[in-house]
């Protein structure tokens, strides 16, 4: 068992920057594109890994990590397997949150909305720019399904990596891409004495702009 004293004195201080309202952009697309770029130029790993958070319709939620592969002021786009449990979470209560965590950075940025599927054109596209052995493997894994062994995969993995020899792979139709359109989006920087700085934009409903405020820590 963990020992709660070695736990409670796990702490560090946050003193690399601070985030004023004033200096962010009025949009929060651009905002987001700034904080990413900053993250790429410091060479972090996994810059675009974020936590999905997803609910059935009774509440029941269910957190994961998925990879970014486009964001433009129409939302934030990922793709998975639409039968696995996201999937079907998503089909139920089509709510979503993003976390994306830059602890070199300290920096975190929460992201909620309503999330649809891409169109069929834009998942095939990117479907094809995958790694071959990744078109293979949305086809030879039932994601989230109950396998008597991994095996069972494996083997039909190698079936149509032998039937798709010298062929081009369609894409599944229960793969494909989700774009999570926000109605709110909060950045974190952290601060000394866990004063952090929290800046949050909302879409306003009756015009669609932006309201930008900061948070008490």
């Amino acid at each position: 068992m963990s020992n709660p004293q070695q736990l409670q004195a796990l702490r560090r201080e946050y003193t690399q920057a601070r985030l004023n309202v004033a200096e962010t952009h009025a949009d929060p697309f651009k905002q987001f594109s700034k904080w990413f770029e900053e993250a790429m130029n410091a060479d972090l790993l996994d810059i675009n890994a974020m936590t999905l958070a997803t609910a059935s319709r009774d509440g029941y939620p269910s957190a994961r990590i998925v990879l970014l592969k486009e964001f433009d002021e129409k939302g934030f786009v990922f793709f998975t397997n639409y039968h696995s449990q996201k999937g079907h979470m998503l089909a139920e209560n089509p709510r979503a949150s993003l976390l994306f965590y830059w602890a070199e950075l300290e920096r975190q940025v929460r992201i909620e909305g309503r999330v649809e599927k891409i169109s069929p054109e834009d998942s095939d596209a990117y479907f094809h720019s995958r790694p071959l052995g990744s078109q293979l493997g949305a086809w030879a894994s039932d994601q989230s399904q109950v396998i008597d062994s991994k095996e069972v995969v494996e083997k039909k993995l190698q079936a149509l990596t032998e039937h798709y020899q010298d062929k081009i792979v369609p894409r599944p139709e229960h793969w494909g891409g989700y774009c999570l359109s926000p109605s709110r989006l909060e950045f974190w920087q952290g601060r000394p004495n866990r004063l952090h700085d929290r800046v949050l934009y909302t879409r306003q409903t009756e015009n669609e702009e932006w309201q930008r405020v900061l948070l008490a820590p």
